[in-house]
């Protein structure tokens, strides 16, 4: 006999509360226990109670629930349960983070996470066997487009299973947030119909709304050469330059262009000669919007490091050479100005297309959403890598169901107002899909496959490494709890399943692109799962400014004292990483504030 003290956490989210009664028991490892306690489910409440148990129920294993209704089906979100039993025992945690509904029991394990064990009469390996049995039933694949990874079986966002659908607080400030982009854009149009287009500086009538430093400094100095190279480093698409080998094949200099070509094999041979080349948009269709055929460019744009750090191009070719065009007209910064305006404006509307569809679409959300749906698929919720990725993959599905439904579907945004809308845009993502590698996803490869490395003007570069590895030092901690030795890694076999699903199925066999199918070292699943968090946070931020700050999510999905120092030793190495990009930031005329750990969120989740 025993008096057991048991709290249960309504979740705070909008409607998480019920008006429906609950019925708990408590399972240990001597017996069961039902209780029938009154609980008052109210949104963002804890509920306390004690209960004197005649029978000795061993060492806790599982809370189980069922909520029970006779006209409405009131759903209720609970956040946890946590119980402490007799004299000086532990107190145990059930993490649930999930909507509790319908008629049937909800069995909740002891939150301590645990690997696969061989042996199947183990109550806790047969609930994580019938776990993912229902999860594969729910989690299943589909295919929007042959040639890109699978993604969620959902039509529609109302398709999706309510645990990944947004809560109502974050689907009220997406929706809210996205009305108020279209209505500041109705009145910008509206306005400039009454209006002249003239002059450049009648761009300023558009020039109104929310604005930031960042902005106005582009707003000030958007025709200038230096802001021009800067943001091939530092701006929203630092993923296309690399520093130049051997002169393009591409870039034909014709007759009376000597000085130039002297100039371009000076600055090879100096280490100071880069490229942006935008070929993959060669041979792309164009969209037609309202009638009106488009046009697309796909440029290339040779620069120089000059020795103060600034990156200022060179010279800009427009399109490939061609049978009709073998050699293609060349812009330079002597050409007169508008000319020169017009082509840089060129290599900024093909940087739109790649930015947005290749390095935001393809390599953050796609790859996400792959990672998503293949941990719901494979890993159960008492397995340690499920507890360390399931706060990055949140939210993840249903922003990229509305994306497929509302901005690349058919009809969607891109269809209606950008030049590669109109199936233009999914032949390139097919073309990106077939350059995604293992490697371009991995800072420390990427960036030194592209000879950026050591670039004091680098600052995605800069932030970007220190980001992964803070993120890896995170990894390790956790892995290096569970998986003492490689032989463990190998004998895991839902982690084995995870990875291979990942890359043979989600991926569509990219393990020609270098991606694993296997595990076989810590050190290996370390750098798999740097990726992953990587991808779906820190690469995420630099493309695509989000709202979650990375690292202080406030679910508690490790319930072991190890495990919890192992994530504040991580929050703590970013806040010293917060105030490096502060002070740092303070001493420059264009702040990079992309990596700023706060402004990285905690998942692909806008």
């Amino acid at each position: 006999m025993g008096r057991y003290h048991i709290r249960v956490a309504t979740g705070a989210w909008l409607f998480s509360g019920s008006r429906n009664r609950v019925r708990l028991w408590l399972v240990g490892a001597q017996g069961e226990a039902e209780l029938e306690p009154q609980l008052r489910l109210a949104r963002g409440e804890e509920e306390e109670f004690d209960l004197e148990i005649p029978e000795d129920l061993g060492p806790l294993q599982f809370v189980k629930l069922c909520k029970q209704h006779s006209l409405m089906d009131d759903a209720w979100f609970c956040d946890c349960i946590t119980v402490q039993g007799p004299g000086a025992s532990t107190e145990a945690t059930f993490p649930c983070y999930r909507w509790v509904q319908g008629k049937g029991v909800l069995s909740l394990p002891e939150g301590t996470a645990r690997l696969p064990e061989d042996n199947t009469l183990d109550v806790f390996q047969k609930h994580r066997e019938k776990e993912l049995k229902e999860r594969q039933q729910i989690y299943r694949w589909a295919t929007w487009k042959e040639g890109l990874p699978l993604t969620i079986a959902a039509v529609c966002k109302d398709d999706l299973p309510p645990n990944v659908r947004f809560h109502e607080e974050k689907r009220l400030d997406f929706e809210c947030t996205l009305k108020a982009r279209v209505v500041e854009m109705v009145l910008k149009r509206v306005y400039t119909l009454l209006s002249h287009w003239n002059r450049l500086e009648d761009f300023d009538q558009i020039f109104w709304g929310q604005k930031s430093p960042l902005a106005e400094k582009v707003h000030q100095c958007w025709q200038d050469d230096e802001l021009f190279g800067y943001q091939f480093l530092n701006g929203a698409n630092p993923m296309l330059l690399r520093r130049t080998t051997s002169l393009p094949t591409r870039l034909v200099l014709p007759s009376g262009t000597e000085e130039l070509q002297a100039q371009l094999e000076k600055e090879l041979q100096n280490g100071s000669l880069f490229e942006a080349d935008f070929i993959l948009l060669d041979g792309i269709p164009a969209n037609v919007i309202r009638g009106e055929k488009q046009y697309l460019a796909a440029p290339l744009v040779m620069l120089k490091m000059e020795p103060n750090g600034k990156l200022l191009p060179l010279v800009i070719q427009i399109q490939p050479p061609n049978s009709s065009s073998p050699t293609p007209t060349l812009f330079l910064p002597s050409d007169p100005p508008l000319a020169w305006l017009l082509a840089k404006s060129w290599v900024r509307n093909a940087d739109f297309q790649l930015h947005q569809l290749q390095y935001h679409l393809l390599n953050t959300h796609l790859v996400a959403e792959v990672i998503a749906v293949a941990t719901m698929r494979c890993l159960p919720g008492l397995h340690p890598i499920y507890k360390l990725l399931v706060p990055h993959i949140r939210y993840t599905m249903e922003i990229n169901t509305r994306a497929r439904t509302q901005l690349i579907s058919e009809r969607g945004i891109f269809d209606q107002a950008v030049n590669t809308g109109g199936g233009g845009h999914v032949q390139l993502l097919r073309q990106a899909m077939a350059q995604l590698t293992y490697s371009s996803l991995c800072p420390p490869n990427d960036l030194a496959e592209r000879g950026l490395l050591g670039i004091p003007g680098a600052l995605y570069a800069h932030d970007a490494l220190q980001l992964w590895k803070i993120i890896g030092r995170y990894v390790e901690g956790i892995v290096h709890l569970f998986y003492q030795r490689d032989d463990v890694v190998r004998g895991d076999p839902e982690l084995q399943t995870w990875c291979q699903e990942i890359t043979e199925v989600g991926l569509c066999k990219a393990q020609d692109r270098g991606f694993p199918v296997s595990f076989q070292s810590q050190d290996e699943l370390c750098h798999f799962l740097t990726m992953c968090i990587f991808t779906c946070t820190a690469q995420h931020g630099a493309i695509n400014q989000g709202q979650v700050p990375l690292g202080h999510h406030k679910e508690k999905y490790f319930s072991g004292p190890k495990a919890k120092s192992v994530l504040r030793q991580f929050q703590t190495d970013l806040k010293n990483l917060e105030n490096e990009i502060t002070a740092r930031n303070e001493q420059l005329d264009l702040p990079y504030e992309y990596l700023k750990p706060s402004h990285i969120e905690n998942s692909v989740t806008i």
